[in-house]
């Protein structure tokens, strides 16, 4: 009996590493079913930068993302690891592929499996049809959308545009709104206040202020401040900082700051790409990913709230699970030709 064809789909993130196993199930609504997956923190960043980093600049250890990327793939069933026929990969649209050894020259080329290289986060193809754009929070914020077929570029992009055109399959192009500034805007927060806490002779772990900073923010249900939150500028807007603004002694408290703290990230992302554009290219729907959206009840509401049509969210692990579905698809397009 043939092995079942099984797809392995990586995302390679900034902060954490995700793997998912997926086959193809032709009668099932969507296409395919995750068999198993798995995420893994990173914990990469690099315990001292260099000079070459700049003042804003943040260097990750590499050893650190393939540790937990062989932590994941080694809690991943071996059973299905041993049927897998392709792999897909996705990570950091800004990363670079680590190094080369010249060791995957040893492999004959008949015994190696397929292999697609997704430069931006794929979106999960079940769910996503023309003209679904898809939101992904994590560390940073992309929002990306297909476009027209037949659309072409500029042929010398703007580096002053917020909004950049990539290539992808079919030959059509991704439009792609990506701040700096996502959850680790909100990591960057949490961080000041457990500083704060400690200055003051309190010791706070992280996780608890995350917590019960959202749980402010929920019972907070509008607030009149208003935060930039571009500590880390933009790739259009490089000197742009961060600001607070429309301060009063009614909204000093914490989850009036993380309301809207949490609505400056979704706004930011408007501002590069004004949702009402989306409308007038046809879009309906959008589907929201990432790990920070995921785990953040305000932040999904404030996207409900600023975009003009449904948004529906997805699970943590969207990414690989993207990867894989675009490489199950291909096998099934090139069987099919």
């Amino acid at each position: 009996m043939a092995a079942r064809p099984v797809i392995l789909g990586i995302d390679l993130g900034t902060t954490s590493v995700k793997a998912a196993l997926v086959e193809a199930v032709p009668g099932d609504p969507s296409g395919f079913v995750v068999l198993a997956s798995c995420a893994r923190a990173a914990r990469a960043e690099a315990a001292a930068q260099s000079a070459a980093a700049g003042p804003q600049g943040q260097e990750q250890d590499v050893s650190r993302i393939i540790q937990a990327l062989n932590e994941c793939l080694a809690a991943l069933p071996r059973q299905l690891l041993q049927d897998v026929c392709g792999i897909g990969v996705s990570g950091q649209m800004h990363g670079v592929m680590f190094w080369k050894t010249g060791q995957e020259q040893v492999i004959k080329t008949e015994a190696a499996v397929p292999f697609y290289d997704l430069g931006s986060k794929p979106d999960r193809p079940n769910f996503c049809f023309p003209w679904t754009p898809v939101l992904n929070i994590s560390t940073s914020v992309q929002l990306a959308t297909s476009m027209p077929s037949g659309f072409q570029p500029a042929q010398t992009p703007d580096p002053a545009a917020p909004v950049t055109y990539f290539p992808y399959f079919d030959r059509i192009y991704l439009a792609v709104a990506a701040s700096l500034n996502g959850g680790n805007v909100l990591a960057t927060f949490v961080h000041m206040l457990v500083q704060w806490m400690a200055d003051l002779g309190l010791e706070v772990e992280e996780s608890t202020v995350y917590s019960c900073m959202i749980q402010a923010a929920a019972q907070q249900r509008d607030t009149c401040l208003t935060i930039t939150p571009t500590v880390l500028g933009e790739r259009h807007l490089p000197d742009q900082l961060a600001s607070v603004t429309r301060i009063s002694s009614s909204d000093l408290s914490l989850g009036h700051v993380t309301r809207a703290l949490c609505r400056g990230i979704v706004q930011n992302l408007h501002s590069m790409l004004p949702f009402q554009q989306l409308k007038e290219w046809g879009v309906e729907r959008v589907i929201g990913s990432g790990s920070a959206l995921s785990r953040n009840d305000v932040l999904k509401q404030e996207v409900q709230r600023a975009f003009p049509f449904p948004v529906s969210f997805g699970q943590d692990v969207d990414a690989a699970v993207g990867a894989a579905v675009v490489m199950l698809q291909r096998n099934l397009n090139q069987r099919e030709s």
